[in-house]
């Protein structure tokens, strides 16, 4: 098996692994270093100034044929082992990417809140089918009525007792207790009687 390279990309690695590094492999010069000086043939261009300081030192020479290795046996920047690895972490970093896709593109559950409120008519005299029918009325996104009950709480007086579902992020309790005292022919005051997040 003899190497070949793809010279300019081989000479730009190589040139960034000699400006981080004196030799190849080592602290100093080993056979891979004269197997790869011996695979350049020449001093490269001047551009590549770590490459050419490097193969000032370590260039093949008759004198010195112990240092140089058999070139089967030469790795020169990566085997297709390296490239098998570099594709499987590709795959890898994309599967990875397309699952946080898909865990950010899941729709969140959403927070919702039983709400259960005292609504307090003005006296015995308030016609609390009105007042129940102009408090189920009230629409906003994210607001569900449930049941209601009426419950006396004096005098011949009763509360108006209704249970609602609110989505937290679209209805504040302010704005919801707000607009049933605006009833203001029927309703006294709102009172949040309890709350639970569901």
């Amino acid at each position: 098996m003899s190497v070949t390279l793809d010279l300019p990309l081989a000479l730009h690695i190589l040139d960034a692994v000699l400006a981080e590094n004196k030799y190849i492999a080592a602290d100093k010069a080993t056979e891979a270093d004269a197997a790869v000086a011996k695979a350049l043939g020449s001093a490269p261009a001047a551009e590549f100034a770590n490459v050419n300081k490097w193969y000032s030192e370590v260039k093949p020479s008759d004198a010195a044929p112990a240092a140089e290795a058999d070139e089967d046996d030469i790795d020169l920047f990566g085997s297709d082992d390296e490239e098998v690895d570099e594709e499987a972490e590709r795959i890898k970093a994309q599967r990875l990417a397309e699952y946080n896709a898909k865990k950010a593109a899941k729709p969140k559950p959403i927070a919702k809140t039983t709400v259960t409120l005292d609504v307090k008519p003005w006296d015995d005299e308030t016609p609390m089918d009105k007042l129940t029918e102009s408090v189920k009325a009230i629409a906003m996104d994210g607001l569900l009525w449930g049941g209601h009950q009426l419950v006396p709480i004096g005098y011949g007086i009763k509360k108006l007792q209704i249970n609602c579902v609110v989505e937290d992020d679209k209805v504040m309790m302010d704005d919801l207790c707000d607009e049933i005292t605006a009833l203001e022919d029927y309703v006294q005051s709102v009172d949040i009687a309890a709350m639970q997040k569901i």
